[in-house]
């Protein structure tokens, strides 16, 4: 009798740890690589300095009270600071629930009272969207009893620097336990359908789920840390936050951030001319994102994709 299933490729074997786990392993591996570059910010991190940064995000979240299985929200365009709290959410087991940046009030009420946040992490402006008017609009009506607003360049600072200064109340030792204690198969994210065909519907991802895409997406492209990838699609959306920033942690590659927003035309900053590698959508012309990414002398990795 023949088997009634059928079994693929097992190597390279899938990955057993946690995000946290594997990001701190590459750190340690390549402290001095570039992890990410965020060019309208001016922001840029090593691996090193971006593991601390996390650590520190990771910490401030555990001061105000977070605990491993509540659900954190982010609602923001592409910047470093959403890299940084997912990151930083998985390290201490919490769930991140990524809320498109394009939602409304119907959409933001649904998003957040039917995945239950109950900390939110938002832009305070976007485009000609007011985070915090909408947010205002339906405050009563969902489980979200705090706001960590981040900084905006025209509205001025908000709540993040408060976020980081409470970090210093909660020792490295007590993250590390945190990290131990959690589990590759625990649920660490959960992201929502465009619900055009009825309201969004929300998929939870445990570690195993997305750092295995991530990391096999990354060998598949055979990211190395000499690689610097643009990252233009929106974080929250998998195409951003998975294929695109777990498959370069995943293999010490340096996430660049082009802009906020899905450009029509991204920005020809230094660190963008540099990338080996972009990526695009539908709605993101390949030969833009292209032109960006080929201009300066970085070596061109793209040839090894062919084969």
């Amino acid at each position: 009798m023949n088997p009634s299933h059928a079994a693929g490729e097992t190597t390279p074997a899938l990955l057993s740890d946690t995000i946290n786990g594997n990001l701190t392993a590459t750190a340690h591996a390549h402290p001095d690589a570039e992890a990410l570059v965020s060019c309208h910010q001016g922001v840029r991190y090593s691996y090193s300095e971006f593991l601390e940064a996390v650590g520190e995000v990771a910490r401030g979240l555990m001061a105000l009270g977070v605990q491993q299985g509540d659900r954190v929200g982010i609602w923001s365009p592409n910047r470093a600071e959403w890299v940084l709290v997912q990151y930083a959410t998985a390290a201490i087991g919490a769930i991140l629930v990524n809320i498109n940046p394009a939602y409304r009030t119907a959409e933001l009420e649904y998003a957040l009272g039917q995945s239950g946040v109950s900390l939110l992490v938002s832009a305070r402006t976007h485009a000609t969207s007011d985070y915090e008017a909408l947010y205002g609009a339906v405050a009563d009506r969902v489980p979200t009893r705090r706001v960590i607003w981040l900084d905006d360049a025209q509205l001025g600072p908000g709540d993040w620097s408060e976020l980081l200064e409470r970090a210093g109340s909660v020792g490295a030792d007590r993250l590390a336990d945190r990290a131990a204690g959690l589990s590759a198969d625990d649920s660490i994210n959960i992201q929502y359908t465009s619900g055009t065909t009825g309201f969004p519907k929300g998929a939870t991802l445990t570690h195993r789920n997305i750092l295995n895409n991530g990391f096999f997406v990354g060998e598949r492209c055979r990211y190395s840390p000499a690689d610097r990838v643009c990252i233009p699609v929106p974080f929250y959306h998998c195409f951003g936050m998975v294929l695109g920033n777990l498959a370069c942690t995943t293999h010490g590659a340096c996430m660049v951030i082009p802009g906020p927003a899905r450009p029509s035309a991204a920005p020809a900053s230094t660190g963008c001319r540099r990338c080996s590698s972009p990526f695009w959508d539908t709605k993101t012309s390949p030969a833009t994102t292209c032109r960006v990414c080929a201009l300066g002398s970085w070596p061109d990795h793209r040839a090894r994709w062919r084969s």
